[in-house]
């Protein structure tokens, strides 16, 4: 790309956030229900993984060297792509000298009626099986993205094209991810001609193109003949410049559980190496009359854990769930009360990680607020899932509260981060620093806080004796209570 090209990016970069300026005041002023006010990030003060993160990027921001690598991981929220795309967009415009790759994608649109993101357009002509998370038995192997195509008999070609011009994700490296039992190895056509992988990775199930030229558009050609299969679970695009990579990954429906079905959610991991992991799983898990807040809690950290057994200093960025309703009849429905007891398990889960809580509950506004999104034209009739233009709302929001850290780290931040005397998520990834203490979990904010329970006054107790919900109970003769093994079931004890 030349000088002229870059400088007519950057132009329009710049004219893309004037005009996004003027229409966030414009919205403000349209929705006034929407606390704005509560638009941030809320973490611990010695929360040190997602303070080491911002720290890594006021580095690469002051020195130009060096990668970020950013995962957004959700259900139907993100796999429409509007959310995400916003943000990725919000942040690469904002800092149009860091753009990395466009990163991990899924050809969704090679299935029939599966939908796509919009900054890529995927085809195939071929029938191609579908396999994702939410299926109580999956009959693929699946890896980080929830989701596969499987090709069958017959040669099978996904064609992709990359839509958005306004950035420049030009690809010069296609990493296929997928397998064959019978051997089949995928090809890519190009700029009117066909090659061969430049190398294979079998045990991580990665094939590798390395291009002479940047393109925006190729095609994936799985050979397959009678009788054989290939199983697509990902494609990773790449380039050569360092800067901010934005993967999104999501799967309609999926609950926290059905990626824990994934058996190459790590090894997938590993090839993106993430330095923060947005969460936006947990809409599917508390839909319902039945929520159990504690196994919730504890798959939760079990997807923490195989994160941090990638990177021990990823941060960890935890949205909550959106306020909606549940279905009771075909034109009635009921708030879902279940939204208040998600967001407490996640503030929970941001103390027990060292990670951050973007608090879209009470951004929304709170309980009931989806009618006020519906009424507005931000949310859909089902009051689970958002508009067109709610996603791009919400895009905006998230960036700007993740921007705000940015700059706040930017002018404060000059040294690592790394508190001296306490623990590193390094040197103990299995057991979260907020757990050291007998004491159990951090206190949750204020308002998130329940009144203990009324206990009988023992004789033998003294005032200073008495439980709390926040301490195991004492009393005067005894040591403090060990804390159930089933309270915090990811620790070895």
């Amino acid at each position: 790309m030349n000088s002229r090209e870059n400088s007519r990016r950057v132009l329009w970069l710049c004219l893309l956030l004037a005009v996004g300026t003027w229409m966030r005041a414009e919205t403000r002023e349209q929705h006034p229900f929407i606390k704005y006010g509560a638009n941030s990030l809320r973490y611990d003060a010695d929360a040190e993984s997602i303070r080491y993160f911002f720290h890594k990027w006021s580095q690469v921001l002051a020195t130009g060297r060096g990668s970020i690598s950013i995962v957004h991981i959700g259900g139907s929220h993100v796999q429409a792509g509007t959310f995400p795309n916003q943000v990725r967009t919000r942040l690469l415009s904002a800092y149009p000298t860091l753009v990395g790759d466009r990163g991990l994608i899924f050809p969704y649109s090679a299935a029939a009626r599966c939908n796509n993101p919009h900054d890529y357009k995927v085809h195939c002509a071929e029938k191609v099986t579908l396999t994702r998370n939410v299926y109580k038995s999956p009959a693929q192997r699946l890896g980080l993205c929830g989701i596969a195509v499987t090709a069958h008999d017959i040669p099978t070609r996904i064609q992709m094209l990359l839509t958005d011009y306004n950035i420049d994700y030009s690809v010069c490296r296609v990493t296929v991810l997928g397998y064959s039992p019978e051997g089949v190895i995928p090809h890519l056509s190009c700029g009117g001609s066909e090659m061969s992988p430049s190398y294979i990775d079998f045990r991580n199930h990665r094939y590798i193109f390395n291009l002479k030229q940047n393109v925006d558009s190729f095609s994936v050609l799985l050979p397959c003949e009678a009788g054989e299969t290939f199983t697509l679970t990902g494609v990773s695009l790449g380039n050569r410049n360092a800067g901010i990579s934005y993967h999104s990954v999501g799967v309609n429906g999926a609950a926290v559980t059905d990626y824990l079905k994934c058996g190459d959610f790590t090894t997938d991991l590993e090839l993106l190496r993430p330095d923060l992991v947005i969460f936006g799983i947990g809409i599917n898990d508390a839909h319902g009359a039945h929520f159990d807040t504690a196994a919730f809690r504890r798959n939760y950290m079990r997807l923490c854990d195989s994160v941090r057994s990638v990177n021990p200093k990823c941060a960890f960025i935890f949205i909550t769930n959106n306020d909606s309703y549940l279905k009771t009849s075909r034109r009635s429905y009921k708030v879902n009360n279940n939204g208040l007891l998600a967001r407490e398990v996640f503030y929970r889960l941001a103390a027990a990680t060292g990670g951050a809580v973007w608090d879209q509950f009470e951004i929304m506004g709170g309980l009931r607020s989806m009618e006020k999104w519906q009424r507005a034209g931000l949310a859909r009739a089902d009051k689970v899932h958002f508009t067109h233009a709610g996603y791009l709302l919400l895009g905006d929001l998230l960036f700007e509260a993740v921007e705000k850290e940015l700059e706040d780290a930017d002018r404060t931040q000059p040294h690592p981060m790394r508190l001296k005397g306490k623990e590193t998520p390094a040197a103990r990834p299995s057991r979260p620093a907020a757990l050291d203490s007998s004491a159990g979990e951090r206190p949750l904010p204020r308002g998130l806080r329940r009144k203990p329970k009324p206990q009988p006054k023992a004789d033998n107790a003294s005032q200073s004796d008495k439980p709390t919900s926040d301490k195991p109970t004492k009393t005067s003769n005894s040591k403090p209570a060990p804390i159930p093994r089933d309270r915090f079931p990811y620790i070895s004890y």
